[in-house]
């Protein structure tokens, strides 16, 4: 067989390949890419031509307990010593050293010997890197069953494979990859289960939640938010069953809709009663303003307080129109307060003013003297108290004290009055002048009793003349004493 020399040069020589970025990996049988090295010398002795399969890159060395993939898995190219595996003899023919023996694998024209020998120990670091691929696909838990499948295949290759390398080791990887690989299937797709499993677990919760935010909820800012974060949450879950997800999705779904229609149904009334409470405001600043020039100060007070209460129980308008009406109302208000307060520092003055003529009055007439005559000093307060009743109101704080004045005076005319009119009580002086003339009358009873020899009609006679006596002597010394 005539050999083509171009093949790439090794740059380093880990034992366990990773790839560097960029790096061309090696592709496995079946699949497509550059051709291996067997099938650039010709066709493989039972490979009839077959591509090699593709692997995906992941870390290399398998294990058989569960591996944790690299986010960005790559292999650099095996590195050998095809010397140590190997010959290129003088004529071109090219050897292989197994457990078997050395076998012929082909014949290098291209070059000379040392030339050879690095070619198919080149083609035989390629074979090592695809089997490194395998290695990593299957520690990354990456679809074992076409692991093993490319291994079975790739292996069957080796015995007539046209490489210079450890065909014996190359052999015993592939052969712990196709052991391995159904424990790691039945790992992955424990695995896959579990993820399953929580990621359902996480997209019921959410699906709960978001039912119990449209049952209940009121906060409706806080509850749109968080039923945005759930959405957001949502799309980064993977792995759950199409027919659970699509379950769990409708629940999501009908959970947010039913709390979109709540909210809105609660806007929408709010809407309303803001509405019916600007209608409501309207009327009430209209009475308001019909208020303000009142006079009645004391009655319009008491119904604007009452329109204040109404405001505040009719609610919030829109905010605009609810901040134009309350200016509207309040300016109404302060109108009407503003005329009251005026009108009581007016009025308060005047008080001041009467309270100051009321004790020029007092100290004009506070000389009023009965004991100098009765009738003058009668006259004197007639004259005070109209002149008082004239003056009108004085302030609160010194109503008391003017009041009690004015009553001290007319308490010493009165009393001196009621002394005179009880000195000169005619009634009292007729009952006493009734009761001697019925001391009379029993006495003379006594005497006709005492001549008629009736001495115990005369005894009796003298007795309620006795009591008599004593009725006209206490009426004589009451009127006496007045």
């Amino acid at each position: 067989m005539t050999e083509n020399n171009g093949t790439e040069k090794a740059t380093h020589p880990e034992s366990t390949p990773t790839p560097l970025p960029g790096a061309a990996a090696a592709p496995l049988p079946g699949q497509g890419g550059r051709p291996s090295p067997a099938t650039a010398a010709g066709p493989r002795p039972g490979a009839g031509g077959r591509k090699p399969e593709s692997p995906k890159p992941h870390a290399v060395k398998p294990t058989p307990g569960p591996a944790t993939p690299h986010p960005h898995p790559v292999v650099v190219p095996t590195v050998s010593d095809p010397s140590q595996w190997g010959r290129v003899d003088e004529d071109g023919t090219a050897w292989v050293k197994t457990a078997d023996g050395e076998r012929v694998i082909g014949s290098w024209q291209a070059g000379d010997a040392a030339e050879g020998l690095a070619h198919f120990g080149r083609r035989f670091d390629d074979l090592a890197t695809e089997v490194a691929l395998l290695e990593a696909r299957l520690a990354a838990g990456t679809d074992a069953r076409k692991t093993k499948t490319a291994a079975q295949a790739l292996a069957e290759t080796l015995p007539e494979a046209s490489v210079i390398g450890d065909i014996d080791g190359l052999t015993g990887r592939l052969k712990a990859i196709i052991e391995h690989s159904d424990e790691a299937a039945a790992h992955a797709k424990e695995e896959k289960e579990r993820t399953r499993h929580e990621q359902t677990e996480r997209k019921e919760a959410l699906a709960a939640e978001a039912e119990q935010i449209a049952a209940d909820s009121t906060q409706w800012k806080v509850a749109g938010d968080r039923l945005r974060e759930i959405l957001d949450e949502w799309k980064t879950i993977r792995g759950v069953d199409r027919k659970v997800d699509d379950a769990l999705w409708r629940r999501f779904s009908k959970a947010r809709e039913a709390f979109n229609r709540r909210r809105g149904a609660h806007f929408a009334e709010l809407d309303r009663e803001r509405a019916s409470a600007k209608t409501r405001k309207e009327e009430l600043c209209v009475r308001a303003e019909e208020l303000s020039d009142s006079t009645d100060w004391s009655g319009t007070a008491a119904v604007f307080r009452d329109l204040l209460a109404e405001w505040k129980a009719a609610g919030r308008a829109p905010r605009e129109a609810d901040e134009q009406l309350w200016r509207r109302f309040k300016t109404a208000q302060d109108i009407f307060f503003a005329a009251r307060n005026s009108a009581a520092n007016e009025r308060d003055a005047e008080f001041e003013h009467n309270a100051t003529a009321k004790e020029e009055l007092l100290a004009h007439f506070g000389n009023i003297d009965p004991e100098a005559g009765l009738d003058a000093a009668r006259a004197a307060l007639r004259d005070l108290q109209e002149k008082w009743d004239a003056i009108g109101k004085v302030p609160r704080e010194r109503m008391h004290d003017l009041e009690s004045r004015l009553r001290t005076i007319e308490k010493k005319v009165r009393e001196a009055v009621d002394a005179q009119w009880r000195r000169s009580d005619p009634e009292a002086m007729a009952r006493a002048a009734q009761f001697r003339e019925r001391v009379a009358q029993f006495e003379e009873q006594a005497a006709k009793a005492q001549a008629a020899g009736k001495t115990r009609d005369a005894e009796k006679a003298l007795e309620q003349a006795k009591q008599w006596r004593e009725w006209a002597d206490a009426a004589e010394g009451a009127v006496s004493q007045r």
